[in-house]
């Protein structure tokens, strides 16, 4: 194990070990979330969103993906949140500055055929340091890469909301997080389009 894992690997058991120290009675929170609603947001370190929508542990499911896209396993998630545990309002979040606007699937192809290690990113282009022992298998991915914030949440609302076992009641809102600021920025479009019926 390399010098960092350990760091990180120690580092983790010792917060846990802190946690657990005020765990208390959170050990009879309910499996269903007590306020009912899911939020689908991307996987970016910078976004919190038990901060960004008030949340404490038991108030709501959080799904996250690279982007916060609606892929097929994203509704798999919020269809079994509704199904199986009650939520009935869902968020999608996207946020600026996201890495997902800074390659294509093309380029994510292309990185991963030449080397499977970390590529460096020059403000403009991607590469890798390190050349050989790829895969084309990532040329068969569908990355879900951005290309504008607003439209990439419209369209996954409209995704969501067009999914045969997703039902018709559940208002879906769509954002856009300010990475800057703090500040969820309401995506009208994509409210409209996730209005339930």
């Amino acid at each position: 194990m390399s010098d960092h894992a350990q760091t990180i690997h120690g580092e983790v058991l010792k917060a846990n070990g802190d946690y657990v120290q005020g765990f208390g009675d959170k050990k009879d929170l309910a499996l269903p979330p007590a306020r009912r609603f899911a939020i689908l947001t991307c996987m970016d370190a910078r976004l919190d969103p038990a901060k960004y929508a008030g949340l404490s542990e038991g108030d709501a499911h959080v799904i996250r993906n690279a982007g916060g896209r609606a892929s097929d396993d994203a509704i798999r998630s919020l269809v079994i949140s509704h199904k199986l545990l009650g939520t009935a309002v869902w968020f999608v979040v996207h946020h600026t500055d996201c890495g997902m606007q800074l390659f294509t699937d093309e380029v994510m192809g292309d990185l991963l055929a030449d080397n499977l290690e970390t590529a460096t990113f020059d403000g403009a282009t991607w590469s890798n340091p390190k050349h050989g022992g790829g895969s084309p298998a990532g040329r068969y991915v569908k990355w879900l890469t951005i290309g504008d914030q607003d439209a990439s949440v419209v369209d996954d609302v409209r995704r969501i909301r067009s999914h045969p076992l997703v039902p018709r009641h559940i208002p879906i809102f769509g954002f856009v997080y300010d990475v800057r600021s703090g500040r969820l920025v309401e995506v009208p479009e994509a409210t409209r389009a996730g209005a339930a019926s």
